[in-house]
């Protein structure tokens, strides 16, 4: 497992812009072909690239706030990069995605830009929200009564 998660986070940069733009692609595609549907909301076929692309922009800010302490030879090349001085501890958490470095008197210089966290749960919401809300209107639409079409 930690195999294909580090797979897949190297992997990213190639990976969440073909995962954003064929989803849009089929969004796109879906608008423009779309007859009108019966019942409030749009359907599950319209919400699903939706919910693709925050999905998308949220794995590419997670992985972007997961590389950025990341430095392949010293930990503490990146913290003197940071302007750290003195005795460094890196310390790392994966959600909210965080990496600091701490001085010995205790003062943390945070590595990861303000924005990522913010991103990674916005998309994370709004994926649910889409998956959600296809699949209410999905399934009002099944339970009305059918109009006959003309």
């Amino acid at each position: 497992m930690k195999t294909f998660l580090f797979l897949a986070v190297f992997c990213a940069p190639i990976l969440v812009p073909c995962a954003f733009v064929g989803a849009a692609v089929m969004l796109v595609r879906r608008l423009r072909d779309q007859r009108p549907t019966t019942g409030p909301g749009p359907s599950a076929g319209t919400c699903a690239p939706v919910a693709v692309m925050a999905a998308a922009v949220s794995f590419g800010a997670y992985t972007w706030g997961v590389m950025s302490g990341f430095h392949i030879l010293d930990p503490d090349q990146m913290c003197a990069a940071q302007g750290v001085r003195g005795d460094r501890i890196v310390t790392r958490w994966t959600l909210p995605v965080s990496a600091q470095c701490v001085t010995s008197g205790g003062v943390g210089t945070e590595l990861v830009a303000a924005w990522v966290n913010p991103v990674v749960f916005a998309g994370l919401a709004l994926s649910l929200l889409a998956l959600l809300t296809g699949a209410v209107a999905d399934a009002r639409r099944r339970l009305s009564p059918q109009q006959p079409r003309p």
